[in-house]
């Protein structure tokens, strides 16, 4: 379908979002109308220029993502199995098609990536979050994020996104979110299962050591070593309607 089908419905029914963003997170460079870029404003007053994250510590990188990831979240979001109203509402009225052209517009996305920031936690805690994101616990069932997210943390075609680059508070916002129910996923949701075995202690010691490691470049793999530790609905289902 069209990309000027959908035109007026983004920068125009959904402008309003735009202009209510933050002044800190509007862009200030010139979109030029009728260019994917302009149609995407709304998307990056918050997500930041080409996708890169907003300034808040909230809003997550999405440039670079894989587009089959990518497309998943817009179609949980638009279908409220992830609860973000803002999102539902720019989503709601829009086809298949055009979040797949928007998954892949922002997957092509390679903007650089800022220095990390120095984390505040113990030298213990985020030694607790390496070992859990490279180790797992296998007594409580853990898997290791390496083990489904990459040896690079960089993300795994087709569907399977980077953990690096992404603030401390989003990722335990996210956990939070699988934990409660606010985020679901094809079944069986592998990643609620994992976030409902960690402490809160956990999830802090795993945001801090991730989100404090220093990025030049991230680039999904093609394929795992090794089968996934757990069936994730999301992965088997790629594409798929929750």
């Amino acid at each position: 379908m069209p990309f000027v089908n959908y035109k007026y419905k983004i920068l125009g029914g959904l402008a309003s979002m735009a202009l209510s963003a933050p002044l800190s997170a509007q862009q200030p460079e010139k979109l030029e109308p009728g260019t994917m870029a302009g149609r995407m404003a709304a998307c990056t007053a918050c997500h930041g220029e080409q996708g890169r994250a907003g300034p808040d510590g909230y809003y997550p990188r999405i440039a670079g993502k894989p587009a089959d990831y990518l497309y998943n979240q817009l179609v949980y979001f638009r279908a409220g199995q992830r609860q973000y109203r803002p999102m539902q509402h720019l989503l709601e009225n829009m086809s298949d098609e055009y979040l797949k052209q928007i998954a892949v517009w922002f997957s092509d996305q390679h903007p650089p990536y800022p220095d990390p920031k120095p984390s505040r936690l113990p030298a213990a805690t985020l030694e607790h979050g390496r070992q859990l994101v490279m180790e797992g616990d296998r007594a409580r069932g853990v898997p290791a994020c390496v083990s489904c997210h990459g040896q690079a943390l960089s993300g795994v075609l087709p569907a399977v996104p980077a953990l690096l680059g992404l603030p401390h508070d989003y990722l335990s916002s996210q956990f939070g979110a699988w934990t409660n129910g606010l985020r679901k996923a094809i079944a069986p949701d592998c990643m609620a299962d994992i976030a409902r075995r960690l402490t809160p202690e956990d999830v802090s010691a795993v945001a801090g050591w991730l989100s404090s490691q220093p990025v030049r470049e991230v680039v999904p793999a093609a394929s795992l070593p090794e089968p996934m530790p757990m069936e994730c609905g999301s992965q088997v289902h790629v594409g798929s309607r929750p």
